[in-house]
């Protein structure tokens, strides 16, 4: 009877992670991820698991390369939704803004640029997720989340232009 593929995640406190693969064809696989990116992958004797048979340190481009060559299929859907270049931006509600006072609903941000107001910076504390109800002032800070394009937008929506 053939062995099932079984993995096990183990966290190393002051390494990383361990990551367990007892594979099909029952021999034993160890990947470290290590806190700093680097990998490290042991091979093990199924029946001693403290018996290390051989061990290869990766880079973090190392195990990029390693990842193409072992699933490039998901590697290249990871990288098409990294490549949407979303930016961040912290952008002021001065007191020539017209939606000082106002509500983040009246600015419909989302709606006429695509961008989206996460949260919003006040000197008295952090406003994450604001609702629609919720009411700015002059020198709050909007953090911002878009595209370039829709980011530029808000900030220009913001400012009165």
């Amino acid at each position: 009877m053939e062995a099932a593929t079984h993995l096990q995640k183990t966290a190393l406190p002051g390494v990383g992670m361990r990551y367990d693969l007892d594979t099909q064809t029952g021999k034993h696989v160890s990947v470290v991820v290590h806190q700093d990116g680097r990998r490290t992958i042991g091979f093990h004797d199924p029946s001693d698991d403290d018996s290390c048979k051989e061990t290869v340190a990766l880079t973090p481009q190392d195990a990029a390369a390693l990842a193409q060559v072992l699933a490039p299929d998901s590697l290249r859907a990871v990288r098409r939704q990294v490549e949407i270049d979303l930016v961040t931006e912290r952008i002021p509600v001065t007191k020539e803004s017209p939606y000082a006072g106002r509500l983040l609903g009246d600015t419909q941000a989302r709606t006429r640029t695509g961008a989206s107001i996460v949260a919003v910076l006040r000197r008295t504390g952090a406003f994450p997720s604001p609702a629609p109800d919720f009411r700015f002032a002059m020198g709050d800070v909007l953090v911002v989340v878009g595209t370039r394009e829709g980011v530029n937008a808000v900030g220009t929506l913001i400012a009165g232009g």
